[in-house]
């Protein structure tokens, strides 16, 4: 793997590669207006080669770091984030999200509006201290877990106790919603969206999502996603802005990094980047 730095952005090459061909595909796709040969050159065509290097290409800003990536700030302080306007929202607390995932987020509404489909954001940025108090509450217990089940009671073996927790809830520094780029919409079960107006606003998502930029990573498990979260129809992620912290996980954080809350002995145990942080749908990695 190639690690390549330029200043604000970090560049990661995630495949051997020939010599030969990196030059050319870094400049076609990393500096896209410039030449390598000068401002005189003729255009440079591409290989197939070249193209398959330009996919594997992850640019990533350098302002993400690994505190930001497990949520160790507070959005609303986040020179970054900003405020959501509440018409967008259920109204029930003030909401924060990344600019550009905000921006991006309140074009697709406003053209789903159009088509008479209301998407209502329910939840967006969580730090580390939000993720630890949703975690921690179904770990004592004092938070019933989905099926109405005391947790600390029904499982007491910790390793069992995490992995049922882990089927709808992320570990505090593993959540995607640390970055400000996730957000829940209109409803919290899977249910709503397959009958009635919830079904016509999840099929407007699939269809139209991807035009801005939306992904939905938590799809229903199989052959495709073996591991991690149950499915989600509620939850779409920013893949501009997702994909490179993504990767930033990828290459950076370990189970071992994964601490400061009860259960979180656990997760070397169980591996959970690997297969939680990791185990999204592949669509949104592209």
């Amino acid at each position: 793997m190639f690690v390549i730095n330029f200043g604000s952005s970090i560049i990661y090459i995630n495949k051997p590669i020939k010599m030969n061909w990196l030059i050319p595909s870094l400049c076609l796709f990393v500096f896209a207006s410039f030449s390598c040969t000068g401002p005189s050159a003729k255009p440079t065509e591409t290989t197939p080669e070249q193209e398959e290097i330009a996919e594997d290409i992850i640019e990533i800003d350098t302002t993400f770091t690994l505190d930001y990536l497990r949520g160790y700030f507070q959005p609303s302080k986040h020179h970054a984030f900003v405020k959501v306007d509440p018409a967008y929202t259920d109204g029930a607390r003030v909401y924060y999200l990344h600019r550009e995932t905000w921006e991006a987020f309140k074009n697709m509404a406003d053209s789903a509006a159009t088509d008479g489909i209301k998407l209502v954001i329910r939840s967006a940025a969580r730090n580390f201290e939000h993720q630890k108090s949703i975690w921690e509450g179904k770990w004592t217990g004092s938070r019933l877990i989905e099926e109405g089940a005391n947790a600390a009671e029904k499982y007491p073996d910790p390793k069992t106790r995490a992995l049922r927790i882990l089927l709808y809830s992320s570990m505090p520094g593993t959540s995607r919603h640390h970055w400000g780029t996730d957000l829940d919409l209109n409803n919290f079960t899977n249910e709503f969206f397959k009958q009635g107006k919830g079904a016509e606003i999840y099929q407007w998502l699939v269809t139209n999502g991807p035009s801005f930029g939306f992904c939905q990573p938590y799809t229903a498990k199989g052959p495709d996603r073996p591991h991690g979260y149950e499915e989600e129809r509620w939850h779409w992620s920013y893949i501009p802005l997702a994909r490179q912290l993504t990767e930033l996980a990828r290459r950076n954080l370990t189970d071992e990094a994964i601490n400061g809350f009860q259960g979180a002995e656990t997760a070397p145990q169980i591996g959970v980047v690997e297969k939680y942080v990791l185990g999204i749908n592949k669509e949104c990695l592209k």
